[in-house]
C-alpha cells in the first residue's frame, strides 16, 4: 500500500531519514515542521508544510489537503537537561502538541499512528537490558512527556480505534549512507558528532566524563542504533498497522552497547585522525550502562539492522560531514 504519510518533525535528524525510507518504500512523506530545530534543506523527499502542533487550525488544513493514511510523529523537544530546568516547555510542546495532533488525525479519519518515544521513559536504571516489559518510571519532563503520550495513544485506541506503534530507543547515530542528510544539532550534545567535530578540527577535544565505572574499560556504556536502521523499523511498523495487526510497543537497540572509549577509538580508526580526549570526573546522574534489546522488533516486525555496528555508524556520519564541507 502506498499513499501520503504525515511526518511531524520531518525536517529534523531522525524525521528526515524516515522520510527517505518512506520514499524508497513507495510512500509520499509530507513533512510538517515549525523549523525551530529542523532545517528545511533536509526536506528532500516529499512536500513541506510549515506549521506548529499548537496550531490546531493549521493541523486541520494539512490533514484536509493531504488526507494522510498514517502519521509518523517525531516532533518534540528532546534535551533531558533542558527538560529538568524548564519542564513546562516540555509539557506544553510535547504533550499538548501530541494531543492536538492525535485529535486532528482522528477527526480527519486517519487512524494509524507511529510514535517516536524514548528509553528515557524507564528512568534511572543501570546495568540492566531494558525491554518492553521493564517498568517505566521517568525522572525528567522529557521522559515523562513521552510516557504520557504513550498513555494517550493507548487510551485513544480503546476509545476511538486509533492503532499505534510506539518505538523506544536510546542514542541514534550515523547518517544517510549516501550523504544526502545528516545529524545537525545546535548546540551539539551527542557523542559521535562531537567526536567527529574534533576529527574535523572544529572542536579542540572530546571530554570523557569518568573512567572508573564498573564497565570493561571504566567509561560509560551506551546503546547506539544507526538512523537508517531506525527509519526502516518505522516503515515496518507502518506496514504492521496496514496489515491490520494490533498496535504495540517496541524497543530498538543493540542489546550490548559501546563505551565512550570504544567510540573515540573507533572514530580514530575510521577517520585516521588523532582526536584528543580529556578525562574528567563523573557527571552527576550518569548511569554506567544503559542498553535496550530489540528481540521483539526482530521477531514481530522482521526487522534486521544492517548498519548499526560502531565502525559503520561512524563512517557514515564522517562521510556525510566531510561531504557537507
Amino acid at each position: 500500500m502506498s499513499g501520503h504519510i504525515l511526518v511531524t518533525g520531518g525536517a529534523g535528524y531522525v524525521g528526515s531519514h524516515a522520510c527517505k525510507a518512506l520514499m524508497r518504500a513507495g510512500y509520499v512523506p509530507v513533512t510538517l515542521d515549525n523549523l525551530v530545530t529542523g532545517r528545511q534543506d533536509a526536506v528532500l523527499y516529499g512536500p513541506f508544510e510549515f506549521g506548529d502542533l499548537a496550531d490546531r487550525a493549521r493541523l486541520d488544513e494539512v490533514f484536509a489537503r493531504w488526507q494522510p493514511q498514517a502519521v509518523m510523529h517525531f516532533a518534540a523537544f528532546s534535551e533531558v537537561g533542558e527538560s529538568v530546568r524548564d519542564p513546562g516547555k516540555y509539557w506544553r510542546a510535547n504533550v499538548v502538541g501530541a494531543l492536538n495532533l492525535i485529535e486532528a488525525a482522528l477527526d480527519s479519519g486517519c487512524r494509524r499512528f507511529i510514535f517516536s518515544s524514548t528509553c528515557s521513559v524507564y528512568g534511572d536504571r543501570d546495568g540492566v537490558s531494558l525491554d518492553e516489559d521493564t517498568p517505566t518510571s521517568p525522572t525528567n519532563a522529557y521522559g515523562a512527556s513521552k510516557r504520557t503520550i504513550e498513555e494517550m495513544l493507548e487510551q485513544f485506541e480503546r476509545s476511538h480505534g486509533l492503532s499505534s506503534v510506539i518505538f523506544r530507543y536510546f542514542n541514534v547515530a550515523g547518517a544517510d549512507p549516501e550523504g544526502e542528510i545528516r545529524e545537525r544539532h545546535d548546540p551539539e550534545t551527542h557523542l559521535i558528532p562531537i567526536v567527529l567535530e574534533v576529527a574535523a578540527g572544529t572542536r579542540p577535544h572530546v571530554q570523557m566524563f569518568g573512567q572508573d565505572y564498573p564497565t570493561p574499560d571504566g567509561t560509560c556504556v551506551r546503546d547506539f542504533i544507526h538512523v537508517s536502521d531506525l527509519a526502516d523499523a518505522h516503515v515496518l511498523g507502518l506496514r504492521r498497522l496496514e496489515r491490520g495487526e494490533p498496535g504495540a510497543v517496541f524497543c530498538l537497540g543493540s542489546g550490548n552497547g559501546f563505551s565512550v572509549r570504544e567510540v573515540v577509538d573507533a572514530a580514530r580508526r575510521v577517520t585516521g585522525c588523532t582526536i584528543p580526549a580529556l578525562i574528567s570526573g563523573r557527571r552527576p546522574g550518569d548511569a554506567a550502562r544503559l542498553v535496550a534489546g530489540s528481540s521483539k522488533a526482530r521477531r514481530e516486525l522482521d526487522w534486521e539492522p544492517t548498519r548499526s555496528d560502531l565502525d559503520t555508524m561512524i563512517a557514515d556520519a564522517w562521510n556525510a560531514l566531510t561531504k557537507a564541507g
